[in-house]
């Protein structure tokens, strides 16, 4: 009995010492799968990548613009009045018609019961074009009735309420930008000339006119324009578009890509003092050089220093 117990003893004891080697056998081998030579290795730590893409800051032209909109009109517009009341007989002229200084518009007789007078002749008062005849033959008119309306050979022109917070930026002279739906795509030119000295105290708005240029003689009056006033441009100045900005705690920053080692590109934090902001470029006024690579997509995530795989580099903005 005892013999048994004996024998079970050591069997067991062979058993432990035979599973421990296996274990040591086992992390040797992992050992040597980690480092062939036998010794202690480092792991080395991974490195976190961000995808970005980028954009090139530009030096070039930004010009901030006030946009209004309005009816383009005769610059010099005349109305016509008879002398004498009376009925309208004759009509010398219709819409459209050009005249002289002088010429026969219209003729009133002032006759009435009773009482016969030679008809009145009604002379163009300017030379130009007839583009209204609010008289009729037949019509009985007042001196306050005004027989057809002439426009001057002054030009055509446009008038704009600007909000009274933009009055500052409005002066004579500012060159325009004019767009119309009959001329998709086209640019015409125009410029500020009259500003008017007082605000409308009910609508907060001060009225000014546009002079238009009408090249080819294609431009109507009466005809809706979008006018864009240029209120200040500034040249050679670095442009970046406003999405590139990162704004956090009180700081406005962009991510540049340092090169420096081309299989490993960084980003570099870039404190900036930002311009003006127009149609979504912005004005860089320090912290940034022109054709510096900034990050435009994929900064959120980034600090200084971060490394950086660029999926896409957008074209520059233009230079004007």
């Amino acid at each position: 009995m005892k013999k048994t117990r004996w024998a079970s003893f050591l069997m067991i004891t062979l058993l432990i010492f035979s599973g421990c080697e296996r274990i040591k056998e086992t992390y040797g081998m992992l050992q040597n799968s980690i480092d062939p030579s036998g010794g202690n290795a480092e792991v080395s730590p991974v490195v976190q990548v961000y995808a970005v893409n980028t954009i090139p800051a530009v030096s070039g032209q930004i010009r901030d613009y006030l946009a209004l909109s309005g009816d383009i009109i005769s610059s010099s517009i005349v109305d016509t009045y008879s002398d004498a009341a009376g009925k309208v007989t004759r009509l010398y002229v219709s819409i459209g018609s050009k005249v002289q200084k002088g010429d026969a518009v219209a003729a009133v007789d002032p006759s009435r019961p009773g009482m016969e007078f030679v008809a009145s002749v009604v002379r163009a008062p300017v030379a130009g074009t007839i583009i209204a005849l609010p008289a009729q033959l037949g019509m009985t008119v007042s001196q306050a009735v005004p027989l057809a309306r002439i426009s001057g050979g002054a030009g055509l022109e446009t008038r704009l309420y600007v909000a009274e917070r933009f009055i500052s930026k409005i002066s004579l002279n500012l060159p325009c930008e004019i767009t119309l739906d009959a001329y998709p795509g086209e640019i015409f030119r125009g410029s500020i000339t009259e500003v008017s000295p007082t605000v409308d105290t009910t609508s907060r708005t001060m009225e000014i006119r546009v002079g238009v240029e009408n090249p080819g003689s294609r431009l109507k009056a009466g005809m809706f324009a979008k006018v864009r006033i240029i209120t200040e441009t500034k040249e050679n100045v670095v442009k970046i578009p406003s999405s590139a900005v990162v704004n956090r705690f009180g700081e406005q920053y962009v991510f540049s890509v340092n090169k420096t080692n081309p299989q490993a590109p960084v980003a570099r934090k870039r404190v900036i003092v930002p311009g003006i902001v127009i149609d979504g470029v912005m004005e860089v006024r320090q912290g940034l050089a022109a054709n510096e690579e900034v990050v435009i997509r994929g900064q959120t995530l980034l600090e200084d220093g971060s490394r950086v795989n660029i999926i896409e580099q957008f074209s520059p903005l233009s230079a004007n």
